[in-house]
């Protein structure tokens, strides 16, 4: 059978430890596929776990006047705006030029994303057919994609968002909430987890072996009886938070054993600093901290895998830890409220009955107590039954 040439289109452009993963989830998908990875800028990922990605004007080449399969591959992208992603894709140096000139973005949205992305979209990681000319897109698909806050985001942002959804042949989402907004203005569409609720059934193998890697044995050695595996972002760094965490966290400690290891679940702008994490760790213990420097994608997931629980702002690290039957706490900065964001929106759609989606960060250490006290047949059983949901859903789509 001849599979038709397929392009994977995400933000995977970008260091983010989800996007960089479900890019691998669908390429694992898509055996004997040719397959172009694409996204708003070339990048290579030096060693980093994710693939090497060209920017949207090298589709036609890779086209060659054949129809291609679109496949959008996941992630948070139908609430990204053009300014948003110029930042996260941009150099420090550029980025901080970028945020001190957002009045430029403000004056004309269009152009100035035309310009700074090569595309006129204030959503730039959503793409519908007219905005790949020259090419002739046989199948357009939105993969498990989230937009929980659409409805606060700007109209004209929102317009470009449901052009390109109706112009889709396949989309799915991988929340509720992003499932009833879409709804609401006239698209439908199917529910499926996360990819990388794929991780543990796709990439077992590979992981383990990640985790016999210098860097894991050291932690594993160092941390006899466990550790949590610990992530925040940069808006966590103020002093005050980082106090109130601290605190935390050296309860969590001191209860229950274990040490903590910090690593990042992204190095993009807006994603998690280095600096703030030894910031925290200058607060707690030397005995009970360690910083976990790899941003490689497989050693984060082992790092994952081999922890007696995840704590973090980050959504696929709860999904990394919910595709290995572990426990899992997402914790929120003081600024956010409970009901509201990605995280919360998908357990309450995925998760078991009774594990929490988000918890305040003063709440953190009794959310840690209560999680580890859990059951562990039933975290198993829904790491199960992801990977089968996902693995019929994506087998419907790539099909095509």
């Amino acid at each position: 059978m001849t599979h038709t040439p397929t392009v994977l289109f995400g933000a995977f452009d970008r260091h983010n430890f989800g996007d960089l993963l479900i890019a691998q989830v669908a390429a694992r998908m898509l055996p004997r596929r040719e397959l172009l990875f694409a996204g708003l800028a070339s990048r290579d990922p030096h060693g980093d776990g994710g693939p090497v990605t060209v920017a949207l004007a090298r589709i036609v080449a890779f086209a060659r006047g054949r129809a291609v399969n679109v496949i959008h591959a996941g992630g948070e992208v139908l609430t990204c705006d053009a300014w948003e992603a110029a930042v996260m894709l941009a150099p420090p140096r550029r980025a901080q030029a970028l945020i001190a000139a957002e009045s430029e973005w403000l004056r004309d949205k269009r152009i100035w994303a035309r310009e700074q992305l090569g595309v006129a979209s204030l959503a730039p990681y959503v793409l519908s057919k007219s905005a790949l000319p020259g090419v002739r897109v046989k199948h357009l698909a939105f993969n498990a994609v989230g937009g929980v806050d659409l409805d606060a985001r700007d109209p004209q942002l929102c317009a470009d968002v449901l052009a390109a959804l109706q112009s889709a042949d396949t989309v799915s989402v991988r929340d509720r909430q992003t499932q009833a907004r879409l709804a609401e203005r006239g698209i439908d569409a199917r529910l499926i987890p996360d990819p990388a609720a794929m991780t543990a059934a796709l990439f077992g193998a590979n992981i383990r072996r990640h985790a016999m890697n210098a860097a894991l044995r050291e932690v594993t050695e160092t941390f006899p009886h466990g550790y949590a595996a610990v992530q925040f972002s940069a808006d966590f760094g103020d002093d005050a938070t980082l106090d109130v965490l601290a605190t935390q966290l050296e309860r969590v400690t001191q209860r229950h054993g274990m040490g903590l290891v910090l690593f990042r679940a992204g190095a993009a702008p807006w994603h998690d600093d280095l600096g703030v994490y030894e910031r925290l760790a200058a607060r707690l213990s030397a005995k009970a901290v360690r910083v976990f420097v790899s941003l490689n994608v497989w050693d984060i997931c082992a790092l994952i895998a081999r922890s007696r629980i995840f704590c973090g702002s980050s959504l696929h690290g709860r999904i990394v830890a919910m595709a290995y039957g572990l426990p899992r706490v997402n914790f929120r900065h003081p600024d956010h409220s409970a009901s509201s964001g990605k995280h919360a929106a998908y357990a309450a759609t995925w998760d078991a009955e009774g594990v929490a989606g988000t918890v305040p960060l003063a709440g953190l250490f009794g959310a840690v107590v209560g999680a580890l006290a859990a059951r562990r047949e039933p975290l198993r059983n829904i790491a199960a039954t992801l990977a089968r949901q996902y693995r019929s859903e994506f087998e419907t789509l790539a099909m095509r």
